[in-house]
């Protein structure tokens, strides 16, 4: 039996070894769509919506997307882009979709990242993931997310999908393979910027690829589920 001044040496060994606090770890929940919450101590806690795919084993590792939302209000917002846009174009992946409600602001904010990497890495220590296949896409203001978090974080993901995001005015030292799907008919989020940066990518030897589309507006997010499913063999070659 433990004693009370072994549990916190046991509790430091955890979290030094494992780098995970019980907070860390999320419910294993059923297939399907579900809304969550992930408390944090001395955090706000992280809503979110999380889709499980219908095959799902834990001893099958899956891959994992995080999608990062939209502007405007945040609250249900995560579930809205993981509905209307994510869900229906990735189906084919099979992967678990974890979709975060801002916490305030854009997707760069210290706070923001912290909450998405929280819910990441809680996500990873509750389900079977495979780590090689892990994918950031997202919408408009979430568009833009994928670009600072793929910049950002190279290392945590392996492919980038960006819908309709205005991309950093430099990609100097960019690693993660990135698509970009934009409309030209876009009035809010010029095509140009995008169309450019994927370009010196690709001249730049990275793997980088470009999806025009047109006749859809910015705000018409449903109507980009065509073009986000048509990066589907374009993932799929990249995780091989």
């Amino acid at each position: 039996m433990l004693t009370k001044l072994q549990i916190p040496t046991l509790l430091l060994f955890t979290v030094a070894v494992y780098g995970q606090t019980p907070e860390s770890r999320i419910p294993v929940l059923s297939p399907g769509v579900h809304n969550q919450r992930l408390p944090r101590t001395g955090e706000r806690t992280i809503q979110y919506a999380i889709s499980i795919p219908a095959n799902y084993s834990p001893s099958r590792p899956v891959p994992l997307v995080l999608a990062l939302h939209y502007g405007g209000n945040p609250n249900g917002a995560g579930r809205g882009v993981l509905t209307l846009l994510v869900g229906p174009a990735l189906a084919e992946l099979g992967a678990i979709i974890v979709a975060p409600d801002s916490i305030g602001g854009g997707w760069s904010t210290p706070e923001n990242e912290r909450a998405v990497n929280a819910l990441l890495e809680a996500v990873m220590a509750s389900y079977s993931i495979d780590a090689k296949k892990v994918l950031v896409t997202g919408f408009s203001m979430g568009g833009a997310g994928v670009w600072h978090f793929a910049g950002k974080y190279p290392d945590r993901f392996s492919a980038a999908v960006a819908v309709a995001g205005r991309p950093p005015e430099s990609a100097a030292g960019w690693r993660v393979p990135i698509l970009a799907v934009h409309s030209r008919n876009d009035e809010v989020v010029p095509i140009g910027p995008a169309e450019t940066r994927i370009a010196e990518l690709k001249k730049a030897g990275l793997r980088a690829e470009f999806i025009p589309l047109t006749g859809i507006s910015h705000y018409e997010t449903n109507r980009f589920v065509d073009g986000l499913r048509r990066a589907v063999p374009w993932i799929k070659e990249t995780w091989k």
